[in-house]
């Protein structure tokens, strides 16, 4: 059995990451190889961070080599101490005293264009998603992680909600399919997380199950703020259980579909133009609307091609989604663009506010404008592109006063 003990990434291309190896010793206290691209400025703060780590963990003789290629402190901290839990199974976490991740509690209606997800074993990645505006951030543990890397990446993405500012986006995180996916909310869910998407939903318990333990990590923790769930439909029989698994518990707030799952179980491929998946697609907007949460689409994977991105979010914008995941951050202002409500819609939507409330005013029991009727769900959905125009400020608060004027 070896002695040594690795974590990390190494190459040209592990920018803002670091390779460390950990190799046990009898004798000899620790000592300490470091190649740091930083080293000049901060080789005494990485060398005091390692060996307060070892001190920490009670290793009194070792040898620790790393390879850093700029990772900042969080980062250096996950890759030391995975390497150490791989010599050490049962050894306890290690984090910063300092919680500095900035969180704020969500909502379950707040709008949700656009979620980008970021590999959870990349963490160059991570460091200014906040920049890009996002609706939310997925720090993902499922596809975008090998199998080999899984336990790494979780300590990583711990230490990131730890430690990282991502701004006004929900925090989200994508677990794996269980029963890993309990080991990923023991770990993270401590950690101020707003959504969890749950992969490969294709029933009610699945959710349940992720429900309860949510709760029960939230209860042991003192977690206050809700924790949302957004299970994703990536099979055909997740799609026939569409609906109850939307309505399988009141913290679900989406529906999301997984298009390259679903499109290879069906035996077919992904095409641009989505006919294969337009039933699947409208089943799955259908069953949320029918439970009183959002849909949010699959992710368009042709990260260079921005025409054929906007007439997609097009199509499904006119199909009933309210927004889509993304894969890249030059991906987020077309979605963004696209979600928003257009001048004719923000008009519309007007109208039939200040009509519904004109005969609310005037004891009137039937609302109308013009021919056409206003009924509980036409209000509802003018209600929700007015607030949405309001919150990207494309109409002010006081519109009521300024309309028609």
């Amino acid at each position: 059995m070896s002695d040594s003990f690795s974590s990390g990434n190494t190459g040209p291309s592990a920018r803002g990451d670091c390779f460390v190896t950990l190799t046990l010793k009898e004798s000899g206290g620790i000592t300490l190889d470091i190649q740091s691209k930083v080293g000049d400025l901060f080789g005494k703060s990485i060398r005091n961070l390692c060996l307060d780590m070892m001190e920490y963990y009670g290793i009194p003789d070792a040898h620790l080599s790393i390879e850093d290629q700029g990772a900042l402190p969080f980062t250096l901290r996950a890759r030391l101490e995975a390497a150490i839990r791989k010599a050490f199974p049962d050894c306890k976490p290690f984090l910063v005293t300092d919680h500095s991740g900035i969180f704020y509690p969500s909502e379950k209606d707040r709008f949700r264009r656009s979620r980008l997800y970021l590999p959870g074993n990349n963490p160059k990645l991570m460091i200014n998603a906040g920049l890009y505006a996002a609706d939310g951030i997925i720090l993902d543990l499922e596809d975008s992680v090998a199998p080999s890397r899984k336990d790494e990446a979780r300590i990583l993405v711990r230490n990131a909600l730890h430690e990282l500012n991502f701004g006004t986006a929900e925090r989200m995180i994508r677990i794996n399919p269980f029963p890993a996916g309990i080991l990923d909310l023991e770990t993270l869910i401590p950690e101020k997380v707003n959504c969890v998407l749950i992969p490969k939903c294709e029933s009610r318990e699945d959710v349940i199950r992720a429900d309860l333990k949510i709760k029960e990590i939230a209860s042991e923790s003192g977690i206050d703020h809700p924790v949302y769930l957004i299970p994703i439909v990536e099979s055909a029989r997740g799609v026939g259980a569409a609906q109850e698994i939307a309505e399988a518990c009141d913290t679900v707030v989406a529906l999301a579909i997984g298009l390259e799952d679903l499109t290879a179980d069906l035996g077919t491929r992904r095409t641009e133009e989505g006919d294969e998946s337009f039933v699947a697609r409208s089943l799955l907007v259908l069953a949320a609307r029918a439970a009183g949460v959002q849909a949010t689409d699959s992710v368009f994977s042709d990260v260079a091609n921005m025409n054929a991105l906007e007439k997609t979010a097009l199509e499904s914008k006119k199909m009933g989604f309210d927004g889509m995941g993304c894969i890249h951050p030059r991906q987020i202002p077309v979605i963004h663009e696209v979600f928003a409500p257009t001048s004719f819609e923000i008009e519309k939507a007007q109208a039939i506010v200040m009509a519904y409330e004109d005969a609310e005013k005037k004891g009137l029991g039937v609302v109308s404008l013009g021919s056409k009727m206003i009924d509980a769900p036409v209000l509802k959905r003018a209600m929700k592109t007015i607030r949405l125009a309001e919150t990207l400020n494309r109409i002010p608060k006081n519109w009521r006063e300024t309309y028609g004027t």
